[in-house]
């Protein structure tokens, strides 16, 4: 059960437009968004303004749901994994490799499992990343820019990670698999 108020339709103001324009996307306004959004519209605004800035980052739709996977395997978020399967298959990546993303394995692609061990690491870890792992990354193919592409797209999910954690955000997907 959730434990932060959310409005759904009841919702006024400059928080019913946002969820009218998340509806109009999706077809609904998750429960994570709702609770967002009900809470602070502010926080929900910079949310999607954030999201959106990702497309237009170094990162491809894939690699974008690979952090998103990987991140919240790492911080234990049941509702991101559900939504970010989902939206990892929309994003074409198959079941094997959304499921490598998420455990640290092999996946068959040398790049996303680079990807997916870099921001485990920089997920699941304290203190300044060893020098090693960035080497390794940066080994894969990816660049400077990309590195801090994907800690920008590491905070994204971090946020709600941290919310659905607080929450306890009832799952609005289908479930991802464990």
């Amino acid at each position: 059960m959730s434990r932060l108020n959310a409005l759904g339709t009841n919702a006024t103001g400059r928080t019913a437009e946002l969820f009218t324009a998340i509806k109009a996307k999706l077809g609904k306004v998750p429960n994570a968004y709702d609770t967002i959004g009900s809470n602070s519209a502010v926080a929900l605004e910079a949310l999607l303004s954030f999201d959106a800035k990702l497309a237009d980052t170094s990162l491809s739709k894939k690699e974008i749901e690979v952090i998103k996977l990987a991140v919240s395997e790492v911080s234990g978020c049941d509702y991101c994994l559900a939504a970010h399967t989902l939206m990892g298959k929309m994003a074409g990546l198959g079941p094997e490799v959304i499921l490598a993303a998420r455990k640290g394995n092999p996946g068959g692609d040398a790049k996303l499992d680079a990807l997916s061990t870099f921001v485990r690491e920089v997920a699941g870890t304290r203190g300044t990343v060893p020098q090693p792992v960035v080497d390794a990354f940066r080994a894969a193919g990816y660049t400077d820019t990309q590195v801090v592409d994907t800690i920008f797209a590491v905070t994204s999910i971090t946020f709600t990670n941290l919310l659905n954690r607080i929450n306890d955000t009832v799952v609005d997907f289908p479930k991802a698999p464990a």
